[in-house]
């Protein structure tokens, strides 16, 4: 059991050497990508929804 389990962090060390992990540049760059499209789509829907809402109102 105690092989299994040595031989297991073994391949998981040896695979984690594979990754190619992204610069602090890139993964700021990503991190305001997705900050900026976070807000953008809570915008959006938030307009679609108060739209929506108000047309809702006329109608009934």
């Amino acid at each position: 059991m105690i092989r299994k389990i040595s031989k297991y962090f073994g391949e998981v060390n040896q695979e984690l050497s594979k990754v190619s992990w992204p610069s602090r540049e890139e993964l700021y760059g990503s991190v305001v990508v997705v900050i900026v499209l976070c807000i953008f789509l809570s915008v959006f829907i938030f307009g679609v929804d108060y739209l929506l809402n108000q047309l809702l109102d006329i109608l009934f």
